[in-house]
């Protein structure tokens, strides 16, 4: 497989090779680019990203998230698999949900781990990074949650009852509290999304 990858006119150029690619991926390929079953009992990734064989070049993009970030992995990375656009599946470590909400699984987070190489990620806003030195406390909106190194976030809000534990709707105002040392990728955040209350498992 070849490493390279070359990011120009928002679309993600890899050659041929193995690949972890979002839902629909890649966009246009030269040769063959065979979609193999991702097997194992415990998946979390697997509705989102699925495993391609390409035989030559191939282009991916996403034009409802156009943006596209790509993120070296010289240290454990933890991106959200909804936003993974594509990566060496030799990357990948696992994938886990990350609950904002101590045992429910209500709004929460599927990720995907990768512990070497990269990953490019493509979102519906220009994404920053933000460094945090050991100490610092950053709390983020969940949809703006793009990728992160170090230990995972914990959930916050500021007024948590047991209907917010129960009901499919999920808690107002929750948010992800980052702790550094770590650095994490952030997206603008959708105004829609926010005022909606979404009765989904995970994002």
């Amino acid at each position: 497989m070849t490493d390279a990858v070359v990011i120009a006119n928002g679309f993600v150029e890899v050659g041929a090779g193995t690949w972890l690619m979002g839902r629909g991926q890649p966009a246009a390929f030269f040769g063959k680019a065979i979609r193999h079953p991702r097997r194992g009992w415990c998946v979390r990734d697997r509705a989102r990203l699925d495993l391609v064989e390409t035989t030559a070049v191939s282009k991916c993009a996403d034009r409802s998230r156009p943006f596209l970030t790509h993120i070296p992995c010289a240290a454990p990375i933890s991106a959200v698999s909804s936003k993974v656009l594509v990566a060496p599946a030799s990357s990948r470590k696992g994938s886990q949900l990350v609950k904002l909400v101590p045992m429910s699984l209500q709004r929460a987070v599927c990720v995907t781990e990768f512990g070497s190489e990269w990953v490019v990620m493509s979102t519906e806003g220009r994404t920053a990074r933000v460094l945090l030195s050991d100490g610092d406390t950053l709390s983020v909106r969940p949809d703006a949650v793009v990728a992160w190194t170090g230990p995972n976030p914990s959930g916050f809000c500021p007024k948590l009852g047991i209907l917010d534990i129960l009901l499919p709707r999920g808690p107002r105002n929750l948010m992800f509290s980052f702790h550094g040392p770590c650095m994490v990728w952030l997206e603008g955040t959708d105004v829609r999304q926010h005022q909606q209350l979404s009765g989904r498992r995970a994002i």
